[in-house]
């Protein structure tokens, strides 16, 4: 009689997660994840190819998490200006895992700028206020409003600032309105990513 399998790839996948929301991806390791399962490695290679494939799983359950469960939720009806406060408010309520994805070297960026750009563009396609705006305009917005809402989460994680929601919100906005009124250039360190951000947007 075959022995029951008593580790389930679900449960490799929510230790895996653990492991990047508490310690980075830096400590991203077998042995790691394993210790979180409670097992040997093995069960790892029995349902993921190797560590890239369960690397690349955890990817979509981050992505699926912050999509369904942080950016989408409504505080003004403004669909850039929600996703600039819940960024903020995930800053500073999910410290390791937000600084494992967007501020941890052994983060890739490519990939955070690719997830931001794409559900940015999601979510602004179902305002009435964004729907229309060409892609160049939009590209703006997202960089704009990431570097903004960036620079209140580092100022507020250092305990430099303080704002409440409102404030936050008023911040954003006005944010917003200087880079429309300005037509602020994308600064990227490497432009052809965006290219590529867009191209992927574009095939889904």
């Amino acid at each position: 009689m075959a022995r029951k399998k008593t580790i389930t790839r679900d449960d490799i996948l929510n230790a895996a997660f653990k492991v990047v929301a508490n310690e980075g991806f830096a400590h991203f390791t077998a042995r790691n994840v394993a210790s979180k399962v409670g097992s040997s490695t093995q069960p790892i290679y029995l349902e993921f190819k190797n560590m890239q494939d369960l690397r690349e799983a955890v990817f979509n359950k981050i992505y699926y998490y912050l999509e369904d469960e942080v950016f989408s939720v409504s505080h003004t009806g403004d669909a850039i200006v929600d996703l600039g406060l819940n960024y903020i408010h995930f800053a500073q309520n999910e410290k390791k895992l937000y600084y494992a994805l967007y501020l941890d070297d052994a983060t890739d960026g490519e990939r955070m700028l690719k997830f931001s750009w794409r559900y940015f563009v999601k979510f602004a396609m179902h305002d009435e206020k964004y729907a229309s705006l060409p892609k160049e305009e939009l590209s703006r917005l997202h960089i704009g409003t990431w570097t903004v809402a960036t620079g209140i989460a580092s100022l507020m994680s250092s305990g430099i600032i303080s704002p409440t929601d409102d404030e936050i919100i008023k911040m954003i906005e006005a944010g917003i309105s200087s880079i429309e009124a300005i037509k602020t250039p994308i600064i990227l360190k490497d432009a052809s990513l965006l290219a590529e951000a867009e191209d992927h947007v574009s095939a889904d």
